[in-house]
């Protein structure tokens, strides 16, 4: 549809690019509805890329409410291969300091009924999901924070809630006790969507907080988050732009074809509708 081959998806406190040039905007129609808001096509290090607030403009969308399959959807339709996803976290762990930034390389789901799928409808798959985040794209990230100047971590397992609340005190403690590293709402859903659209995923997590297990951070509050974010937004920005600059042409990891062997159910009886539908996403498996 367009030569964008880079996706930005930015959380809260990262409406925009500043670095982001050349801009257009583009509205797209899914079979699920639509997506937060418009994407943003422009340049950056170089490369086209497209940019997409995950909460829409003004911040109008709660974790539950996103709708993580149009906007996956979307990216695929544009020609993303690859997306970088900048979210607020909130430590469980002592050694992730507010105001620095993670590279996470797992998710537990502790969300209740999201839509984490685009297949049904008459079409089953399963795609291998034991390692979520691209490793060359997280690999990325990494080495873009220490360019940037930026106190990074690689590794770690993202703890995927529900929201829109907080944690309690008796689960932060037993996310620590399983030895989870990091807390959100968002990031889950859309690392299993970008697998089994054959997209490269990975988050640059911006740590906001203790969450309320630590004796200091006992309430979280939402003034607290933002004023992390502020204080970490041009640094994020620049690791974006770090990470393009470093990006292959090429591909040649697992996530190009991770659907080469997980659609189970036979061609002939995928009704036509759902081919259609999938058409951007299953069609070079199914005609």
């Amino acid at each position: 549809m367009t030569d964008v081959s880079i996706g930005i998806i930015g959380g809260s406190g990262l409406y925009d690019m500043a670095e982001l040039t050349d801009r257009e905007e583009r509205r797209l129609e899914t079979p699920f509805g639509d997506p937060s808001g418009p994407y943003v096509i422009g340049t950056v290090a170089g490369k086209r890329v497209a940019f997409l607030a995950r909460h829409g403009a003004g911040h109008r969308y709660m974790p539950t409410e996103l709708n993580y399959r149009a906007n996956i959807y979307g990216m695929k339709r544009l020609g993303v291969e690859y997306i970088l996803s900048a979210s607020a976290v909130g430590s469980l762990q002592e050694r992730y300091v507010p105001q620095q930034l993670v590279i996470p390389d797992q998710f537990f789901d502790r969300t209740r009924g999201r839509v984490s799928t685009f297949f049904g409808n008459g079409i089953v798959a399963h795609v291998a999901f034991a390692h979520p985040v691209c490793d060359r794209l997280g690999a990325a990230a990494y080495e873009a924070c220490r360019a940037a100047g930026a106190t990074a971590h690689k590794g770690g397992t993202y703890v995927c809630m529900e929201g829109p609340q907080f944690s309690t005190l008796a689960e932060s403690k037993l996310y620590r006790s399983w030895g989870m590293d990091f807390i959100g709402m968002t990031n889950l859903q859309e690392a299993k969507l970008a697998r089994e659209a054959e997209i490269c995923y990975a988050t640059i997590a911006l740590v906001t907080d203790y969450d309320c297990w630590h004796p200091e951070h006992d309430s979280v509050t939402v003034n607290m988050i933002v004023a992390n974010l502020v204080a970490n937004a041009k640094t994020a920005q620049a690791v974006i732009a770090q990470t393009i600059s470093r990006l292959p042409y090429e591909r040649t990891c697992g996530c190009a074809d991770a659907l080469k062997h997980a659609i189970l159910t036979r061609p002939d009886v995928i009704p036509e509708h759902t081919k259609r539908a999938l058409a951007p996403i299953i069609g070079k498996y199914v005609k």
